[in-house]
Parts: C-alpha cells; sequence; structure tokens
C-alpha cells in the first residue's frame, strides 16, 4: 500500500492539463473535481501527520536534553567520588553514566529522524496546497469553457431549426480547438513556471540550513544572538 507521501507525490505530479483535457473531451466536470476531492483528503491527512510527526520530534528532543543534562552532572560527580576516593560511587556513577549517555543518543537519533519527517511532510503539504490552488482555478476556467459550448450549442441548435442549416458541428468544433490551443499554451507557462519554482525552493531550503548551521555554531562557541 502506497504511503502517504507516495500519494501525495502521484497528485503534484499529476498533468493538470491533462486532466482539463479529458474533462473537455467528456463534456464533464468529474475527472477535475475528483482529482480536487483527492487532494484535498490526502492534504488533511497531511496537516494531521505533520501535527504528530512534529510532536514526536519535540518529544524526542526534550527527552535527548533531559538524559544530556542528567549525564553532564553525574559527569561532574564521577570527577569529585575519584577525588574523595570513593572509587565504589564512581564505579557506579560511571556504569549509569554510561546509560544515559547510550539513551541520549538514542533519542537524539530519533528526534532528528522525526525532523527529518516532519520537514518532508511541510515541504509536501506546501506544493500540495499549490496544486490545489492551481487545479480550482483550472476548474472554473473549465467550467466556464463548457458552459460558453454548450450555449454555443444550443444557438446552433436553434439555427439550424430555423434556417435548415447544419452549422452547429462546425462551431463546436471551432470552440474546442481553441481551447485546445489554450490548454497548449498553458500546459508550456506551467513547465516555465515550475522550473523557477523548484530553483526557489531549493535556494530557500539551502539558505535555511546554513543558516541553522551557523546558529548551531554559534551557540556552541557561546556567542548569543542579539534579541
Amino acid at each position: 500500500m502506497p504511503s502517504l507521501l507516495d500519494r501525495v507525490g502521484t497528485l503534484i505530479s499529476a498533468n493538470i492539463n491533462f486532466l482539463v483535457s479529458r474533462a473537455l473531451k467528456a463534456n464533464n466536470m468529474a475527472v477535475v473535481d475528483e482529482y480536487i476531492r483527492r487532494v484535498e483528503d490526502n492534504l488533511e491527512a497531511l496537516e494531521d501527520a505533520a501535527a504528530t510527526v512534529g510532536g514526536e520530534a519535540k518529544t524526542m528532543r526534550r527527552k535527548y536534553e533531559e538524559f544530556q543534562a542528567k549525564s553532564e552532572e553525574l559527569d561532574g560527580n564521577i570527577d569529585l567520588f575519584l577525588k574523595e576516593g570513593k572509587e565504589d560511587l564512581a564505579m557506579a556513577a560511571q556504569s549509569r553514566y554510561n546509560t544515559l549517555q547510550r539513551l541520549a543518543k538514542t533519542y537524539h537519533e530519533q528526534a532528528e529522524r522525526q525532523q527529518s519527517e516532519y520537514q518532508k511532510l511541510l515541504d509536501a503539504k506546501l506544493k500540495l496546497e499549490a496544486r490545489l490552488t492551481e487545479a480550482k482555478q483550472e476548474r472554473v476556467e473549465l467550467q466556464a469553457m463548457l458552459d460558453l459550448a454548450k450555449s454555443k450549442e444550443l444557438t446552433h441548435k436553434v439555427v439550424e431549426g430555423v434556417a435548415g442549416v447544419t452549422t452547429a458541428e462546425a462551431g463546436i468544433s471551432d470552440i474546442r480547438e481553441e481551447i485546445e490551443r489554450r490548454l497548449d499554451k498553458a500546459t508550456a507557462q506551467g513547465e516555465v513556471a515550475a522550473s523557477t519554482l523548484e530553483q526557489q525552493m531549493s535556494e530557500a531550503l539551502e539558505e535555511h540550513a546554513l543558516s541553522s548551521q551557523l546558529a548551531e555554531r554559534k551557540k556552541r562557541l557561546g556567542l548569543a544572538e542579539e534579541a
């Protein structure tokens, strides 16, 4: 069974203009409406998953900090016991210290994994929201096209009935041809915009990673940032 991120990835990569073209040929909005419904359902699932994973990441981080603080305190006690010649206490404390360090390491690794998963979910949510906005806009335009086509078809039928000429099919064909040209142009525009968006997102994520690394280094060096 595909994971949530796999399903979302499929929705994000879907060719909306192709769906619009199918809906146009079928003279029915069902395929576009189904896509929008699936996006909305998975967006809700993404939000819930992100909240859950984000909460778990915070919990793991807190646990790590707690065990790390305890082990650092115990580290000082070991030195004190040794200075006072209390070998038995020092040995017991060292054993406890080793356990705390293992636990701290485990929680730190879990926190890092959960944080990474949390970020993936947030990125997917952002992209899926953009696709939902795009799909809804395309639906509005498609509905207008279909309404126009139906209106033209009705007009030609009336003319055909009154004048006895068969021009309805030719009129509808012209409308559909114009719509197809608009779809081809929209597809090309979407490809250009997508390449630009991916580059911008990549640069933003790189800048965020660099800022986080510098902040961690400042913290380690005791260089507090000004409020």
